[in-house]
């Protein structure tokens, strides 16, 4: 039994989110997080029936989906913007909607982006983040949900230390960090550093490998990662099962995900049988 979480994001433009998890059930993987992307999974395309449906059919193969990933391209938490922000605000809550129709946990977030050229202040971005944050914590409670804030390069809070202060600040346990390795080995960071450092605030991890020219979600081994060292502080920190494999590729993404498993056993993980 695979302990592991598995990203469906491979299946983003080839297959719905339920009919990625049918096909992965069959290699006897349990446990998903799910990009909020159309069509694999887009809220507003889920009718009520559908989302019940859906349920069912998790049911029936005795799966779950720990976290939804609502994403951070369509969506900016501290836009300049006030209607922008809400607008956010609104399509996140249709996320924490879904999770709560499939009793997902968990929902992914993005602090947001700041424009690259003549940024606003970072004063007035993090106060336009928490603003905004102020009206979702209560959502995401109210659906018996948290929200982990992810880690990425392109968002004003790149680093583990940004997003620990931020979850420090907010000081509510519904709002935690998935900390995604290759995010943080693309900008320089030491993933198995972040990891021991800031496990408190840690809810999820995401891994897979990738190089420092391009960043990627890549097959464990072909980047920079020290899969050996993440191994054991994974064991000594959040454990395994708090473990989400994001490795994206399209073709064959069953192979991938099973060559990967074998590759992170061969680096002294545990992963039960």
């Amino acid at each position: 039994m695979n302990q592991m979480i598995i990203n469906t994001f491979s299946y983003l433009w080839s297959s719905t989110a339920i009919d990625a998890i049918a096909e992965l059930v069959d290699s006897g993987y349990r446990t998903f997080e799910v990009p909020i992307s159309s069509p694999h999974c887009w809220p507003d395309e889920i009718t009520a029936p559908e989302r019940s449906a859906t349920r069912a059919r998790l049911v029936e193969y005795g799966a779950t989906i720990r976290s939804l990933n609502a994403g951070g391209y369509d969506i900016n938490l501290a836009s300049p913007g006030a209607n922008m922000r809400r607008k956010s605000i609104e399509h996140i809550k249709s996320v924490i909607d879904v999770a709560a129709a499939w009793d997902v946990p968990e929902v992914v977030i993005s602090p947001g982006t700041r424009r690259p050229m003549i940024s606003p202040s970072l004063e007035k971005t993090y106060g336009w983040m928490y603003e905004s944050l102020e009206n979702l914590i209560p959502l995401a409670k109210q659906a018996g949900t948290r929200l982990l804030f992810e880690n990425t390069p392109y968002c004003f809070t790149p680093t583990i230390q940004d997003l620990a202060g931020v979850v420090s600040t907010i000081n509510d346990e519904a709002v935690k960090i998935v900390y995604d390795v290759a995010n943080a080995a693309y900008i320089g960071e030491d993933p198995v550093n972040g990891l021991l450092s800031h496990h408190e605030a840690i809810g999820l991890v995401h891994i897979s490998d990738t190089g420092t020219e391009t960043w990627g979600h890549d097959p464990i081994g072909t980047g920079v990662i020290d899969w050996n060292g993440l191994g054991t502080a994974v064991r000594e920190t959040c454990g395994v099962n708090n473990v989400v494999l994001e490795i994206i590729r399209e073709e064959n993404p069953v192979q991938e995900f099973d060559k990967a498993m074998q590759d992170l056993k061969n680096q002294g993980w545990d992963l039960g049988s």
